[in-house]
Formats: C-alpha cells, sequence, structure tokens
C-alpha cells in the first residue's frame, strides 16, 4: 500500500505547528515546502528537528523540506499557508493583490507537481484565496477547500464550554459565513450543549458575548502576543481537516467551499458545513438559519464578492 503524502507550502509558525501536529499522528509522509529567498533554510531545519522526535513520539513516517516541487510530487493533500502580513502603510489592496500573487503561483506548481490532490487554504484573505487557489489551479470544486470556519467553530465552541463548565466536545456549533471578524456568523439557533440549546443555559447578553468574542478571537490572540498571530488553535484545525480527507473519515467540518446555491448562494467560497473525505468535499449542509443569520451569511458572500473585484491578475 503506498504511504500517503501531505505537502504544507510555508513553513512558517502555522506551518510548523502543521507539519508537528501531522507527523505525529504518524498517518502520512510530510514535505514542509518554502521559498529560500524568504524562509533561508528555516523548512530544512524544522523538518530535521521534528524528525528527531521520533524515537520519543513514536512515528514511523517521515519528514523533509523541499526548496521546489519534484519532492512534493503526487501529495494527497496539499496544505497552502504562504502569504504575507499586512505592513504599515500597505493598503487593503496591496495585500491583497500581493498574497494573491504568491497563492497564484503556488497552487499553479502544487497542480502540475499534485495533479490529484486535494488544496487546503489557509492564506488570507481566505475566502478569496479560495478563488485564486481553484482558479491557478484548475481543480474541481470538490478539491479546494478554505480553512477558516473549523478554526472559528473551536474557538466559539471553547468559549461556550468555558463559559458553561463543560467539556469542549460537548458543544455542537458551528461558525459558518465569512473568515474575517465582522463576516463569520457563529449560528447560535442551531449551538447544542449535550442537547440542549444554548440559550436555554445562557441569557441573551451572555451568548451575544460569547459570539462577540468569538468573531474576535484572532484578533485578541494577537493583542495578547505582540509579535505573531495564532497558530496553536489553526494548526490544529487545519490537521484536523487534512485527517479527515486522508483517512476517509467523512466528517461534517465547517469549510469554505465554492457555494452552488446553499443559502441562495452561487459562484463565491463562503463557510458552511462540509462532509470531508477522500476527494475532498463529498457533500455540503446548509443549516437552518434564523432570518437575521440568514441575512448575514449572504452579506459575508456578498463582502467576499467585493473583494474579488480588486484582485488583479
Amino acid at each position: 500500500m503506498a504511504r500517503k503524502k501531505v505537502t504544507i507550502v510555508g513553513a512558517g509558525a502555522t506551518g510548523g505547528a502543521m507539519a508537528q501536529r501531522l507527523i505525529e499522528r504518524d498517518i502520512c509522509d510530510v514535505v514542509l515546502q518554502d521559498d529560500p529567498q524568504f524562509a533561508g533554510t528555516m523548512h530544512f531545519g524544522k523538518a530535521l528537528d521534528e524528525s528527531q522526535a521520533a524515537a520519543w513520539e513514536g512515528f514511523n513516517h517521515r519528514i523533509s523540506a523541499t526548496d521546489g516541487w519534484e519532492d512534493t510530487a503526487n501529495s494527497d493533500v496539499v496544505v497552502l499557508t504562504a502569504g504575507a502580513p499586512r505592513k504599515p502603510g500597505m493598503s487593503r489592496e496591496e495585500l491583497l493583490n500581493g498574497n494573491a500573487a504568491i497563492v497564484r503561483a503556488k497552487a499553479a506548481e502544487a497542480a502540475k507537481a499534485s495533479p490529484n490532490a486535494v488544496l487546503v487554504i489557509f492564506s488570507n484573505p481566505m475566502d478569496a484565496m479560495c478563488h485564486v487557489a481553484m482558479k491557478a489551479s484548475g481543480f474541481p470544486r470538490e478539491r479546494v477547500v478554505g480553512q477558516g470556519g473549523a478554526l472559528d467553530s473551536a474557538r466559539y465552541r471553547y468559549f461556550v464550554s468555558d463559559a458553561i463548565g463543560v467539556s469542549p466536545r460537548d458543544v455542537h456549533g458551528y461558525v459558518i459565513g465569512g473568515h474575517t471578524d465582522t463576516t463569520m456568523v457563529p449560528v447560535v439557533s442551531q449551538t447544542r450543549v449535550g442537547g440542549v440549546p444554548l440559550t436555554d443555559l445562557l441569557p441573551a447578553d451572555k451568548v451575544q458575548a460569547l459570539v462577540q468574542r468569538a468573531m474576535r478571537g484572532g484578533a485578541e490572540i494577537g493583542e495578547l502576543m505582540k509579535v505573531s498571530s495564532a497558530y496553536y488553535a489553526p494548526s490544529a484545525a487545519t490537521i484536523a481537516m487534512v485527517e479527515a480527507i486522508l483517512m476517509d473519515q467523512r466528517r461534517l467540518i465547517p469549510c469554505s467551499v465554492y457555494h452552488q446555491g446553499e443559502y441562495g448562494i452561487r459562484d463565491v467560497f463562503s463557510g458552511t458545513v462540509c462532509q470531508l473525505g477522500e476527494g475532498g468535499i463529498q457533500r455540503t449542509f446548509e443549516l437552518p438559519l434564523t432570518d437575521e443569520e440568514r441575512e448575514k451569511v449572504v452579506a459575508a458572500a456578498e463582502a467576499t464578492k467585493e473583494l474579488l473585484n480588486l484582485i488583479t491578475e
């Protein structure tokens, strides 16, 4: 049986954390791909460092690094984390088009090396970068999926569990819509704690406070860390998606998918609950929403369409 392979493009803090979480699951070989112009030899160092953990962590699969694409060939999944943070004085359009150029180039190379792979997009602005990656790769809808909702939902579930005093594993709630602090939509109406509606357990003002904190989850961590953004929870959310695809787990995870009628939305990436397994997205699920939640989901898709109008080829 051929060994499975996952390539992680971008070996920064998040890419490195993803590589560590994945190789220690011992379900596939892992390749860290990066550009020496930006990463130097960091990706080689991280791969070697983690390789030396094998004796104690007990994994037998191989983690390696490369500047090129030959070693990534025939990957089952390629995770794109590459992109630049916004710098002082940089406009949103400049950041958008700078990252679009990076994602466009990386997605095209990844598709050439691994024409049957599933692309998992982490680069920001994530929903818009999914469009860039799908066009550059030529992949079908099912094999291009954005990570945002998995992370946003994990944050939401943690805040709910902390407020009520239960395990996050027993909180079932989804964040859909866009992956920004103004366009994500925590679906309160369908949030359950051990089967009990969240709105039966907490007063409306406390529920709204949890929603607002979840929407600012990344910003709060950035403010606390000062010199970097979050990478532990983002890596966990992404690798849960990768594992579901590799192992055909058919898990239901909120992801960004190219909508073709969900919530009346078409031809744009936005978040909803997806079944992830072999081949990528196997099904999508349209949650029952209140009128207010539905309006916010539609508005999130429209906001992504506005971003797409700013992208130049």
